[in-house]
């Protein structure tokens, strides 16, 4: 049996293959470009590698386009993680030192003596992972827009207050058009309180509003013309000046984020389980979307609902050492599927009444809010698990019996 090591970087990749006493049978040093991969790939085929028995490779990474070539057929890629392999290494020697070419021999080792405790990377279908790619960057997109807005808040609130009173009824504020057209029609207090009712009218129109907009302008107009603190002239022109270029970064993430929602909206329907995923209440297409990013489509990912449980950090963890013993919280997790869970979870206290009456419950024997939640979320990520196990959509009765007579 051999087994192979690749550390890799942004330009060069070096290669160790060990045996099963721990020999070193070859090393190479290869670039990050098609002729190395070829040189891989070649070097791999020299000591054995077949399609039907292909040589295992652990790296420390699980994207780029070194990994799509090196999962192609049946071969088996391990994605180690970095803090993990530093630990090997000092398995091997204890003054410290590091090398490329002796990172490349610790992964090579780590499958040989430890394959059996890490896991390759999931088999997931193409349409999954161009899923997983578009939601994600879409859930970046939106990450990214409201790191903007905030940032948009807090320079309005040192000189333009009545635009953040003005735009406090509206859902999503400052992200939405006609918040961004108000700003570029007049970027400081002194313009927007010498906008006319025409004026309003207009820019509510460009941003695509088609009703109330007489009122939604008289109430504008009320706003802006109000009693407000000022700063100096010349300092007011500068911060306008200063938030219209924040408002043009605004811009760009806004359409990034509704293009990308767009996106997801025709591909995720496309998968198999997207039926599955969006019978349980409290997801839609984005939120699901999301969830399938993280889980996958490869069935045998995990070995039961406990491993997914564990995976996303719903399920808590106990450490004990001696007479202590705490059960906590997960803080080692997938970051991502736990912040769509949170969201699934608050999401489902208003379209299930099981899923309201388990939240109840849980609230009456004395937890927070948020771990009220994440145990809703560890109860409805096991349901899906069965679910798309067996091939079966969401039922109310079978999900929350007892919880269901409770809320009659």
């Amino acid at each position: 049996m051999i087994y192979c090591g690749i550390d890799w970087a942004e330009r060069t990749h070096d290669v160790a293959l060990v045996n099963d006493t721990g020999t070193l049978v070859a090393k190479r040093h290869i670039t990050d470009d098609a002729a190395g991969y070829k040189l891989l790939l070649e070097l791999l085929a020299e000591h054995g590698d077949t399609e039907e028995n292909p040589i295992p490779v652990a790296i420390e990474t699980s994207r780029g386009l070194l990994v799509a070539v090196l999962r192609t057929g049946k071969r088996k890629v391990y994605a180690i993680n970095p803090m993990a392999a530093a630990r090997y290494r000092d398995r091997h020697s204890v003054s410290r030192k590091k090398s490329d070419p002796g990172d490349a021999l610790v992964l090579a080792n780590i499958l040989r003596t430890d394959m059996h405790a890490h896991r390759p990377l999931p088999n997931d279908s193409d349409l999954g992972r161009a899923i997983a790619v578009l939601a994600r960057a879409q859930q970046d997109a939106l990450w990214n827009r409201q790191q903007i807005a905030n940032q948009l808040r807090s320079l309005l609130r040192e000189y333009y207050p009545a635009a953040l009173d003005a735009f406090a009824t509206w859902t999503n504020g400052l992200c939405r058009p006609e918040a961004r057209e108000l700003l570029k029609a007049a970027p400081t207090p002194t313009r927007a309180a010498r906008l006319t009712r025409a004026q309003l009218q207009a820019a509510l129109k460009r941003a695509g509003r088609k009703r109330g907009i007489e009122a939604e302008a008289d109430r504008l107009r009320d706003v802006f013309r109000a009693e407000w603190a000022h700063q100096p002239p010349l300092v007011e022109d500068a911060l306008g000046k200063q938030m219209l270029a924040l408002l043009v970064q605004l811009e760009a993430a806004c359409t990034a984020s509704d293009d990308l929602a767009k996106v997801v909206e025709e591909a995720f329907p496309q998968h198999p389980d997207a039926e599955i995923l969006l019978s349980f209440p409290g997801l839609g297409i984005q939120l699901a979307a999301r969830i399938l990013a993280e889980i996958g489509d490869d069935r045998a990912r995990f070995a039961d609902a406990r491993g997914l449980k564990a995976y996303a950090g719903s399920s808590p963890i106990t450490r004990a050492s001696g007479k202590k013993s705490a059960v906590t919280r997960r803080w080692v997790k997938n970051d991502r599927l736990n912040h769509a869970g949170y969201l699934w979870a608050f999401a489902s206290l208003r379209a299930s009444a099981g899923a309201n009456a388990h939240y109840r419950r849980r609230r009456e024997v004395g937890d927070w809010h948020a771990a009220a939640q994440r145990n809703l979320f560890n109860r409805m990520i096991g349901q899906l698990h069965h679910c798309l196990q067996h091939r079966k959509l969401f039922d109310e009765n079978t999900a929350f019996p007892t919880e269901l007579a409770a809320a009659a």
